[in-house]
């Protein structure tokens, strides 16, 4: 099948439910079906294979050996197809089934969709559904892992285009990912981790970096949290849509319940990338004070921005030899007076690699600048005491409300993180003392003047002066508004 064949017929699925119910709930219905259908079918495939081995041997093709995942009996998606009444009950129970069957690496995978709620799903819609599934064979043959992966990301993309402003908790860009994945520069056999990981996109994004390079991407090993049920598993099936078994991703909240840990401490990684919800207000700061795990290296963020929580639960985790972080934040994190404190013990630990200025629109539905912290647990001496500041704010394309990344930009991004020189009006080289004297502000316009001409473009360089500042002048409202939130004045 070819990929614009799979992404139309996928896409169709999605569009029998439209009208019925709200497109940001499509993915719980749409992903967990597919899924079924593709175990389904790779399972007969594997005993037929088995069968030709065998010499027609029943008993050999059932074993479990011969199979990736187990589906019991009465659980295939043939079984339910012959269903023409409480499709929703049958369906579940064949789910809950393969689940049971394949607890260790299959629990909750499907997640927690009303399939038995006929006012939400008739059974007419489930038949539909269901012929519409039926209607490719989904074998490795006829769609191998590559692109049933790349299947399986369109989807996310498009749930994501079609379902507004939730699309940001489960669905990063892709472009800003490859120059994150290139910025830490994942290994073989090194461990990665995302502390926020919605549909998985950055894990996988690593073990494509290491695939690309020719080396051994299957000895990565990748870890992820996440918040809601429903995109965990979403990311755990993208795993195993992309042939991807060396993970682990868990359900629930990195700041009040880490759950990833060894000998009851965080376990430590080599590196660690993230796109975090930004300025969470909701979050247990009384906790965090006294945090069982030790992660208030620097202090206790302000309660109506969760930002540097994530930020110290990340460095926390970071192996003190070889860790490496980058992490996708709001241009705020770089400035705020509240977190000034915060900010000035992480630049006199020595742990601030890199600073990136990014554009706007690269947030998913959001017009904010964003930036890219990189840090480091170890410097090479060369990098030791210095920080790069890199303005890459025009580095991006953009149509409408829409931008990305040309391979260009990344690469050019990257050289200059790498090359760790100063570029006129792109990349700037600051010690640690220049920039603490400076308060600890970490915003890349201080120290990367872009290049101006004389005339309109001069003047549209002003007015994006001023409107940076205003922006800073609108963080330290914020930043007041929430202390006085503090000592309870509203």
């Amino acid at each position: 099948m070819e990929k614009r064949e799979l992404e139309s017929y996928l896409w169709g699925a999605a569009n029998i439910l439209r009208g019925l119910i709200d497109a940001a709930d499509f993915k719980q219905y749409i992903f967990p079906l597919l899924f079924f259908k593709r175990i389904s079918d790779v399972w007969d495939e594997e005993y037929q294979q088995a069968l030709e081995e065998s010499g027609n041997d029943l008993d050999y093709a059932s074993f479990a050996e011969n199979h990736r995942f187990q589906i019991p009996a009465g659980c295939h998606w043939d079984d339910v197809r012959q269903k023409t009444l409480n499709v929703g009950e049958a369906l579940q129970e064949a789910l809950r089934g393969i689940e049971k069957a394949n607890f260790e690496t299959l629990h909750d995978v499907f997640g927690d969709a009303q399939w038995t709620n006929k006012r939400r799903m008739t059974d007419e819609k489930m038949l539909d559904l269901i012929e519409h599934f039926s209607e490719v064979k989904l074998t490795i043959a006829q769609i191998p892992h590559d692109l049933m992966g790349e299947g399986y990301e369109y989807l996310i993309k498009k749930f994501a285009d079609d379902s507004g402003h939730t699309a940001a908790e489960f669905y990063t860009n892709r472009t800003v990912v490859k120059l994150m994945t290139m910025l830490t520069d994942p290994q073989p056999g090194e461990s990665v981790y995302d502390p926020t990981c919605g549909s998985g996109g950055i894990l996988l994004n690593s073990a494509l970096h290491v695939k690309e390079q020719g080396k051994e991407y299957r000895t990565l090993k990748l870890y992820g949290q996440e918040l809601n049920l429903i995109t965990s598993a979403i990311a755990r099936i993208n795993m195993f849509m992309h042939n991807v078994d060396e993970f682990l991703i868990v359900q629930g909240d990195t700041l009040d319940h880490p759950q990833i840990l060894e000998n009851d401490a965080l376990k430590k990684f080599e590196v660690i990338m993230a796109n975090p919800p930004y300025s969470v207000k909701r979050w247990n700061q009384a906790k965090w004070l006294k945090d069982p795990f030790g992660r208030n290296i620097w202090g206790t963020p302000p309660q109506g921005c969760a930002d540097y929580a994530f930020q110290q639960h990340i460095m926390t985790s970071l192996k003190a030899d070889s860790g490496r972080s980058v992490v996708l934040w709001p241009h705020g994190v770089l400035f705020r007076d509240a977190e000034s404190d915060i900010r000035r013990k992480m630049i006199e630990a020595d742990n601030v690699d890199g600073v990136i200025g990014l554009g706007k629109n690269l947030f998913y539905n959001s017009s904010m600048e964003s930036c890219l912290l990189v840090c480091r647990m170890q410097k090479p001496p060369e990098r030791k005491g210095k920080i790069i500041f890199i303005n890459a704010l025009n580095e991006l394309r953009v149509e409408r409300t829409n931008a990305w990344l040309e391979p260009a930009h990344i690469k050019k991004i990257n050289d200059a993180y790498w090359k760790f020189q100063d570029v006129n009006g792109f990349a700037k080289v600051m010690s640690n003392e220049e920039v603490l004297f400076n308060n600890g502000n970490l915003s890349v316009q201080l120290y990367v003047k872009q290049l101006q001409d004389d005339g309109a473009h001069g003047l549209a360089e002003l007015v994006a002066t001023v409107k940076r500042g205003q922006a800073q002048t609108n963080a330290a409202l914020d930043t007041f508004f929430m202390r006085l939130q503090g000592i309870g004045l509203s």
